[in-house]
C-alpha cells in the first residue's frame, strides 16, 4: 500500500471524527471505500446478532437490504471474520443471485471485509461491487482490511450512541 493511500485514509479520519450517528457515518464510509478501490458500489451491512440478520440502512442503488447472517458471501464474511474476494460471483454457490435479479444490477466481482468492534466481534461488513478496472486484488483486500479497522471505532461508537437513545 502506498504512502499516499495511508495519507488519504488519515485525512478521511478527520472527516469521520465529526460524525456521531450511523445515518451520516455509513454513506460517508461507503463513498470513501468506493473511491479507495475504484468500485462501482458499496454497501455496509451491520450485524444484528440477537435477530440473526445483517442489514443495511443504505445500499447503493437498491435501498435497504436485510439477509440472514448465514446467507451469502456477506454472511460468510461476518461468520468467518475473514475477507472474501470473489471475482466470479455467479459461479459461487454463496452468491445471492436474487438480489441482482430484483435490482437489475449485474455483479461482476465482490470484495467483502469484516468490521470488528473493540472486543474483536464482527459488527459489520463492507461489501464492494464491480471494480472498474478488472478484478479485486490481494492489494485491494489489504487496503480495505486496513480501512475497515480504521473506521471500526466510529461505527462502534455510533451504534452505542444509537442504542443509548433507545434505552
Amino acid at each position: 500500500m502506498s504512502l499516499e493511500m495511508y495519507k488519504r485514509i488519515a485525512d478521511f479520519g478527520k472527516k469521520l471524527s465529526l460524525l456521531d450517528h450511523i445515518e451520516s457515518a455509513l454513506p460517508t464510509i461507503a463513498e470513501e471505500a468506493k473511491a479507495i478501490v475504484n468500485a462501482e458500489r458499496c454497501s455496509i451491512f451491520m450485524v444484528d446478532q440477537p435477530n440473526g440478520i445483517l442489514w443495511t440502512k443504505l445500499s447503493d442503488g437498491i435501498g435497504r437490504i436485510a439477509i440472514g447472517i448465514d446467507a451469502g458471501i456477506v454472511g460468510d464474511t461476518a461468520r468467518s471474520k475473514t475477507a472474501q474476494r470473489v471475482n466470479n460471483p455467479y459461479e459461487d454457490t454463496r452468491f445471492l443471485v436474487k438480489i441482482d435479479e430484483k435490482s437489475g444490477f449485474v455483479t461482476r466481482n465482490i470484495l467483502a471485509v469484516p468490521i470488528f468492534n473493540s472486543l474483536q466481534e464482527t459488527i459489520g461488513v463492507i461489501q464492494l461491487l464491480n471494480k472498474y478496472n478488472g478484478d479485486f486484488t490481494e492489494a485491494d483486500e489489504g487496503i480495505m482490511n486496513f480501512f475497515s479497522n480504521y473506521v471500526s471505532g466510529t461505527l462502534e461508537l455510533a451504534l452505542l450512541m444509537e442504542q443509548g437513545k433507545k434505552s
